[in-house]
């Protein structure tokens, strides 16, 4: 009897079944200090304890992508293990701060089967849920996955594809407790840009770039435990490069967005996402925004705008971003849209 997990394959998963995701983690300072070690990453709610306490806080929390990155993480042996590609991102909401100190786990439950065309591999969706020590959802999100078939002749599931929203909506977006940016301090955040200067349409040039490198890559993916073979294996694809994980890109866009975006503070849902084409080590990631909405919301001095970050191998938003037909054009690799409140 063998002891070793190879990983589910396509053919493995059931619709409806619930997967508890194994090997609960305490996030710490550790984390944070590793995340902006990692990444540019300057936003000032989550860099210092007395800007968040002076924006309603008890101190700073966790930035909301270790939460992201962390909860993914603990999915990657049951979901994406024999992944080809992850391939999309929907109706992600962040419930609640993580605080150093907090446990996570996760859950996932198959929403969506789909075998291709080919035979050879199938897309899997699934809604994964991140909860903390108190059982408190912290953040939830769909996401849908390109994974191999080991027995070819593995008989089709029948074809379930969910039925996801364009957006989450404005009235749902939940704010930290205790949150007020009426008292904000424009001159320590870095930016003296509020909600209202900016307008639907847009754009954006975060302007400021940053080069993938191999080793940063392999430390992000072994900090976040996502062992998905691609990342790891060079000898896994034809070419012999390993897939940079598509969370590390999100995560440098983020970061480079500071440049134009500096209080946009909080990321409060994941809209809708794609990986729109493989990057690698070597290729140097640039970004641009174009804002799609804004909104109010309950929280004092606090705003909402809805955002789409556009990460590219070094193109501005002048190069476009799709073709003729409607495909992405080869130099745009993440199209993300999202919300993040901000001061008013």
């Amino acid at each position: 009897m063998t002891k070793t997990n190879p990983g589910r394959f396509f053919e493995d998963y059931r619709l409806g079944e619930v997967i508890a995701h194994a090997v609960p983690r305490t996030v710490s300072g550790g984390e944070r200090a590793l995340y902006h070690a990692l990444y540019p990453a300057r936003h000032a709610l989550h860099s210092s304890d007395e800007f968040a306490r002076a924006c309603g806080l008890p101190a700073a929390p966790l930035d909301d992508l270790i939460a992201f990155h962390t909860v993914f993480g603990k999915t990657v042996p049951d979901i994406s293990l024999n992944a080809v590609a992850n391939l999309g991102y929907a109706e992600g909401r962040f419930r609640a701060p993580v605080w150093p100190g907090d446990t996570l786990r996760a859950e996932s439950e198959v929403i969506g089967l789909k075998q291709n065309s080919n035979g050879r591999s199938g897309v899997v969706w699934v809604r994964t849920r991140g909860l903390n020590q108190r059982d408190e959802v912290v953040l939830d999100y769909v996401r849908w996955v390109m994974v191999r078939k080991l027995r070819l002749d593995a008989p089709a599931p029948e074809t379930t594809i969910p039925d996801l929203a364009d957006a989450v909506s404005a009235e749902d977006l939940v704010s930290a407790p205790g949150l007020d940016f009426t008292g904000y301090d424009f001159a320590l955040s870095g930016e003296p840009h509020r909600w209202a200067d900016y307008a639907v349409g847009e754009v954006i040039d975060h302007v400021d770039g940053v080069t993938v490198e191999e080793a940063e890559h392999m430390m992000a993916t072994r900090l976040w435990q996502n062992t998905a073979k691609v990342h790891f294996d060079a000898t896994l694809r034809e070419d012999g490069r390993r897939l940079i994980y598509g969370g590390h890109v999100i995560s440098l866009a983020r970061a480079l967005s500071f440049n134009g975006l500096a209080n946009a503070q909080m990321i409060v849902a994941l809209n809708g996402g794609a990986h729109a084409n493989p990057c690698f080590a070597g290729d140097t990631v640039r970004a641009w925004t174009e804002v799609l909405e804004t909104a109010e919301t309950d929280a004092p001095g606090v705003g909402a705008l809805r955002l789409r970050l556009v990460a590219t191998k070094g193109e501005g938003p002048e190069a476009g971003l799709r073709n003729a037909e409607g495909k992405y054009l080869p130099h745009v690799l993440l199209d993300l849209d999202y919300w993040a409140l901000m001061p008013r």
